[in-house]
């Protein structure tokens, strides 16, 4: 373990993560090597009344801590993965590529997100979308064991009959109940895979939009895809068909045979001429490749909101991010969900979008232009954000639109029991805003 101080070496590369948007000022850091380390720390900071809190990678970072005691996880990295049970047990600093390499030559997949690199634990405590969504459903419900140092100092372990609240809570409620030091988690059968990228021009963006909405209304639980309008600046290390220029994005992850995935993409390559077509026979170990998100830390705000529908907000989307837009968000995303998001899980969970048939995502450098983009679709909204896709200073006052009023109030009531000192803080959650 070591403990930093403002002004020591590594300080600030300590306390800065994935989105610089977020800037944690802490009197202390522990870089924690070890769960006993956590428990030390946290210890630490309750006899002195410092609030705590956590930062592995840094891609969701919402909250900047001012003062108090931020323990970094980030040193957290072992992974040990069982091919026969299908399992695989991670440490809270471990990054999604560090699980799909070893579990894609035992031709198996954990539930990733788009990037590879954002960390594994506080994307399944989020909830944890997919990319093979409408496939294998909500990473979070895969979740078997969370290891958990608790406000009271105390490293307790979370099953669906240990501490049962905590594992209601900590799958889709994120912070504020503790440390989670290591997660076990399913992993899924993923021999093969379909996908990759299909990028159209500006001037083809309204009939790729629509032709994408139309096609995705009726999908095998196989695909899972997505539409995307992005910004990309004119700067080195952009690729020239998108330096610069407005570009529609169509991402693609069929789980099963090439040729049917090729089948079922065959009507977008109709749409209109290709700039990039990258949607092939995919190495699962590859799976980054369907959505290549950026690898480099950036400041940036994110934002989300989940639909009932996307049949009228096509056009509303095109309006506010699409090439008539005066401006608009660097990337306006939407996401076909439905298939296995909507099936009733086997253990409960502080989740509340098995109604949403797809979500929306818009990434800027500036708030004017990510909020706008979504209030457009508003009404074809649940009324509910995502919490995962939230990120930048806005994140604590956006989380509590990730939930129903009665899964917020019950979150609040076990935060309450959990933590009644308030040594975590969680303002996404009622009782501590």
């Amino acid at each position: 373990m070591t403990l930093l101080r403002p002004g020591d070496d590594g300080y600030d590369d300590e306390r800065s993560g994935f989105n610089l948007a977020v800037d944690h000022r802490p009197d202390a850091i522990v870089a924690a090597t070890s769960a006993a380390d956590v428990v030390a720390a946290v210890r630490f900071a309750a006899e002195r009344g410092l609030q705590v809190s956590v930062q592995a990678t840094g891609h969701g970072a919402g909250v900047p801590l001012d003062g108090g005691l931020l323990i970094s996880t980030r040193r957290l990295a072992g992974v040990d993965l069982d091919p026969v049970a299908r399992v695989a047990r991670v440490e809270a600093g471990v990054r999604w590529h560090q699980v799909i390499e070893p579990a894609a030559a035992a031709g198996l997949a954990p539930l990733n997100g788009s990037s590879p690199l954002v960390g594994a634990v506080s994307y399944l405590l989020g909830g944890g979308l997919p990319v093979l969504c409408r496939t294998f459903g909500w990473a979070a419900d895969r979740v078997r064991r969370l290891d958990v140092v608790t406000a009271a100092g105390e490293l307790v372990t979370v099953t669906p009959d240990q501490n049962a609240d905590l594992f209601w809570a900590l799958r889709g409620g994120k912070g504020g109940f503790g440390v989670v030091t290591a997660a076990e988690v399913e992993l899924v059968p993923l021999p093969q895979l379909y996908g990759g990228g299909l990028v159209f021009a500006a001037e083809y963006a309204a009939a790729v939009v629509h032709g994408w909405r139309e096609w995705a209304g009726d999908l095998p639980d196989a695909m899972n895809t997505s539409v995307g309008l992005v910004r990309l600046p004119d700067l080195p290390g952009v690729p020239e068909p998108l330096r610069g220029r407005l570009t529609v994005h169509v991402r693609i992850a069929y789980a099963g045979d090439p040729e049917a995935g090729e089948a079922l993409v065959r009507p977008l390559r109709a749409l209109g001429p290709r700039l990039i077509d990258a949607v092939a026979d995919l190495p699962p170990a590859g799976i980054g490749a369907v959505y290549n998100d950026p690898t480099e830390p950036i400041g940036y705000d994110e934002r989300s909101l989940m639909l009932g529908s996307f049949d009228a907000a096509a056009d509303a989307l095109l309006d506010v991010a699409g090439p008539d837009a005066p401006t608009g968000p660097i990337m306006a995303d939407v996401r076909r969900l439905g298939g296995a998001l909507a099936r009733p899980p086997e253990h409960p969970r502080a989740l509340d979008h098995s109604d949403a048939e797809f979500s929306a995502v818009a990434v800027g450098l500036d708030p004017a232009t990510t909020e706008p983009a979504l209030a457009a679709l508003r009404p074809w909204s649940t009324g509910r954000r995502f919490l995962n896709f939230i990120s930048g200073p806005a994140a604590a006052a956006l989380g509590p639109e990730a939930f129903r009023p009665e899964t917020l109030a019950r979150l609040a009531a076990i935060k309450r029991d959990r933590d009644p000192a308030g040594l975590f803080p969680a303002p996404h959650l009622e009782g501590d805003r």
